[in-house]
């Protein structure tokens, strides 16, 4: 499940408890955790609504002015349906301390070797991971159109990608483009993998 970075940001100081969605089948279930912008995001319940019962109170836990604006921006189709999905904030997102461990031991190298490997082999564009990183090594910042131009692919393949390396803690996501993260510059000086 995705939050917009206002509602994230809202989750993590307890302004924002709830979230509305319509879908054709449930999306997640008490107890998932995922990533948000602001940090870890906790589902502590899920239940089916009446998108016309929704109060404004609750449309307000949302992050929304009022019920009639937050059913208005419900997506899907009309006959899907509705979710109070009830969130907490989960703490820090793990990546960030992982992202600023550049202090990489032998096994830590041959780990990440073995992930990105994996990553390379399961690919149906063939081995990316090492060119991808030295890409936004020499470009950072730079706009994830421009980037996925220059390795001839299209850009949300592109992205989706270079988040599994965000995953691994080695590029850092800014508003516009990329970096590589100290984990992911003591990497590349150390790896022996081809690009």
């Amino acid at each position: 499940m995705r939050l917009p970075m206002k509602a994230a940001a809202g989750v993590r100081d307890g302004s924002v408890t709830l979230a509305f969605r319509r879908w054709q089948r449930q999306d997640v279930k008490p107890g998932a955790v995922f990533t948000s912008s602001s940090g870890m995001v906790r589902v502590t319940a899920v239940d089916v609504v009446d998108p016309s019962a929704i109060t404004d109170e609750e449309a307000g836990l949302a992050g929304w002015r009022d019920a009639d604006r937050l059913r208005a921006a419900l997506a899907g189709e009309a006959d899907w349906t509705t979710y109070r999905v009830r969130v907490e904030w989960a703490g820090e997102d793990p990546r960030l301390a992982l992202r600023t461990s550049a202090d990489l031991t032998d096994a830590d190298v041959t780990d990440l070797d073995t992930r990105l490997e994996r990553l390379d082999r399961a690919s149906a564009h063939g081995r990316w991971t090492i060119a991808y990183l030295r890409l936004v090594q020499e470009h950072p910042e730079r706009r994830a159109p421009d980037l996925a131009e220059m390795v001839g692919r299209e850009t949300l393949p592109f992205k989706i990608d270079v988040r599994k390396l965000k995953n691994l803690g080695l590029t850092i996501s800014h508003r516009v483009g990329y970096k590589v993260s100290p984990r992911g510059a003591a990497y590349l000086a150390r790896t022996v993998r081809p690009d």
